[in-house]
């Protein structure tokens, strides 16, 4: 039997904001509408989320590392 996890939106967001500094639930249900969001499941009207794609998710999200705000290529 497969051991995963799924987290509702809210769990999700503060999953996200602990550990990457970013991610709220309202960020994650307009995703869901919008189609930028971690990949996920459903069960019935509950979005559900797995600590992997919230990981994957974020880790897209964050850019390359820079020098300067004018900068717009990687360091």
């Amino acid at each position: 039997m497969d051991a995963t996890q799924f987290l509702r939106r809210d769990a999700a967001a503060i999953y996200l904001r602990q550990r990457y500094g970013f991610g709220s639930a309202r960020t994650l249900a307009k995703g869901v509408v919008t189609g930028d969001t971690p990949e996920f499941h459903k069960a019935g009207r509950l979005v559900l989320y797995t600590r992997e794609a919230l990981d994957r998710w974020a880790l897209d999200k964050i850019g390359a590392p820079r020098r300067s705000t004018s900068n717009t290529t990687a360091a």
